[in-house]
């Protein structure tokens, strides 16, 4: 499963569903154990079933290194239940399963989940949408034939616009009536186009009315969340009841500016930290609906299959314009929420929220449902939340910036309608596209190689550092040397391969040892009593 990722389209998470349990159904290896006296084949403990799909979802792209050992027993149970497995006596439909010893196999039944039918309302109304009247000003163009259908093809903005600008150029020598007046239905129309066409584009599938409704992109959103925003990039509410109480934004100023918060002059006391945290967090999880929104939910588990090293900058624009969909007031709710939990990860002077958890396990176990979960209970919606959150913690300052090549577009789109260049009800004007180059696939034997490779010119350009720094003295040099060659040995002898070279390094002599006695005279004299 390494090397492979859920197609991308509509019903993405029942398709990963499919993926999982399939290749632990053929996977998990099965042999004979003995309980309470008597013998049991093909069948497996669920402790054994933990350890195989704990590093089947961290070699996952899907899923990533992020997966805890308890979201793998949260998930064993899911399968327990929807009759993936049944235990050693054929009992099933509960979530009576613990990291232990007891004894479960596969039933004869297939794991899969059949896909629901595809909706026709969505296609109905984009069809409605993209069908303007023939007197109409804007005319969009059909995305599904004009755009790439692989993420692979690289687009050449620089060549689109050159075009274009000629074109404009041509017409407007030929023509120069008066410009056309732009109404606000004109310019809300075009931001919805030119959002909808740069994400089929970035997400590459051949239509992007599979991951979303057009009626479900509403423009006055993604004005708003462009054009009101603070010093930071953080959304500004106008209505401020709609913004987070002003006791979870002291309380999140609390935690994020740890220990020197300038927003409480309550005193402290032991475990008043955690305090804070659970009321943050008591907060968020009461949410009628996680920040993401239910009607997203499809298109951002979609950007799952892009959360991956070589298309890490591909994700990073996706999420960024996908973030730009949002109620503003969700908008702002997730850019403070990711701000806080980010700081508290990275704050070493934090004391510790929890007993037995680490700090940013935590944060992603904590707020992974309430950023994103399906309206209907799905069974990987924890373990595909953690994936997201987990990316939007290390990556959330890009993602949720304003991003400027989108305000080019849509007025470079405006002023073309603005000039009449369109004439037939069916021409439209090609947007031009973000230049996108995408890294080439390796192996996972070459991405290993890569990582070793990488991780031994970091420790080779550190033990370089230690030598050559002038502000250690002899003995401390010697001293984090003789560390490193017990930790790296391989490297050290690769950089002082002879005890010359090394002593060289310290202006020491040959260690040659002298005799113990050395006598002067070396006649040798008998001795007669």
């Amino acid at each position: 499963m390494e090397d492979r990722s859920a197609p991308l389209g509509p019903y993405r998470a029942t398709k990963l569903w499919n993926e999982v349990t399939t290749s632990f159904r053929v996977g998990m290896p099965l042999r004979k154990h003995r309980q309470h006296l008597k013998k049991y084949s093909n069948c497996f403990t669920s402790g054994e079933a933990v350890d195989w799909l704990y590093d089947l979802l961290r070699s996952n792209s899907n899923f990533g290194p992020e997966v805890t050992r308890q979201q793998t027993v949260q998930l064993l149970r899911k399968f327990l239940k929807n009759h993936v497995i049944e235990d050693i006596k054929g009992r099933w439909g509960s979530e009576n399963l613990d990291d232990n010893n007891q004894l479960f196999r596969f039933p004869a039944t297939s794991p899969l989940k059949t896909l629901p039918p595809r909706h026709t309302e969505i296609r109905k109304t984009s069809t409605e949408y993209f069908s303007k009247d023939k007197d109409s000003i804007f005319k969009l163009r059909n995305m599904t034939r004009k755009t790439p259908k692989k993420r692979g093809l690289l687009f050449s903005q620089e060549n689109t616009e050159n075009i274009n600008r000629e074109r404009l150029i041509k017409e407007d020598q030929e023509n120069s009536a008066d410009n056309r007046e732009i109404s606000q239905q004109d310019v809300e129309e075009v931001w919805r186009y030119i959002i909808m066409i740069y994400l089929q584009t970035i997400l590459g599938v051949p239509s992007i009315e599979e991951l979303i409704n057009p009626n479900q992109v509403i423009p006055q959103y993604i004005i708003y969340n462009m054009s009101n925003t603070s010093k930071h990039g953080v959304v500004i509410l106008q209505d401020k009841s709609e913004d987070l109480p002003h006791w979870v934004l002291s309380a999140m100023k609390c935690l994020a500016n740890w220990p020197r918060s300038n927003d409480t002059n309550s005193p402290t006391y032991v475990g008043f930290e955690r305090d804070v945290f659970r009321t943050i967090a008591d907060y968020f999880l009461d949410l009628p609906e996680p920040l993401l929104t239910f009607e997203y939910y499809e298109l951002f588990v979609n950007i799952l299959g892009l959360l991956q090293p070589h298309l890490e900058r591909v994700a990073i624009n996706a999420l960024q314009l996908c973030c730009l969909l949002l109620p503003p007031p969700n908008r702002r709710k997730l850019q403070l929420l990711m701000r806080m939990i980010s700081r508290i990860s990275q704050n070493v002077d934090m004391p510790k929220l929890h007993d037995e958890i680490g700090t940013r396990s935590l944060m992603i176990h904590t707020f992974s449902r309430c950023v994103l979960c399906c309206a209907e209970e799905v069974d990987l919606d924890e373990l595909l939340a953690s994936r997201l959150v987990s990316f939007l913690m290390d990556h959330h300052q890009e993602i949720l910036q304003v991003p400027t090549y989108l305000q080019t577009a849509v007025e470079k789109h405006l002023d073309y309608i603005r000039k009449g260049h369109v004439k037939n009800p069916g021409d439209g004007q090609v947007v031009p596209l973000p230049t996108y180059s995408y890294c080439k696939q390796i192996t996972t034997k070459e991405f290993d190689e890569q990582k070793i490779s990488t991780s031994q010119a970091a420790i080779e350009e550190l033990l370089e550092n230690v030598v050559k720094s002038k502000s250690l003295s002899l003995k401390e040099k010697r001293r984090k040397l003789s560390q490193f060659q017990k930790e790296y040995p391989l490297i050290y002898k690769k950089r002082f391969p002879t005890t010359e070279s090394e002593a060289a390094l310290f202006g020491d002599k040959p260690t040659i040892k002298q005799p113990m006695l050395t006598l002067r005279n070396t006649k040798l004299h008998s001795l007669r009593y």
